[in-house]
């Protein structure tokens, strides 16, 4: 079964590229938010803030790169 465009264009990201992907589960749907580490003819890995999430490309229903994130805020105590 050929890739949907959103699976598509995962696979032409470099490795290491600050992804968000939204796929199916079966509740519905979810985000995954974090960094592409892996991708096969199946499936994708994404290194979230909590875990690595991986992704059958089949079920990925919208995908795009995103900007860094913005630099943390260091704590301020008083």
């Amino acid at each position: 079964m050929p890739l949907n465009r959103a699976a598509q264009t995962l696979t032409t990201l470099p490795l290491g590229t600050r992804v968000v992907v939204r796929y199916r589960i079966p509740d519905g749907l979810t985000d995954a938010l974090g960094y592409l580490r892996g991708i096969d003819d199946a499936r994708c890995t994404v290194e979230t803030r909590t875990s690595d999430v991986v992704i059958e490309l089949a079920d990925v229903q919208a995908a795009k790169e995103v900007p860094p994130p913005p630099p943390r805020r260091s704590a301020r105590g008083g």
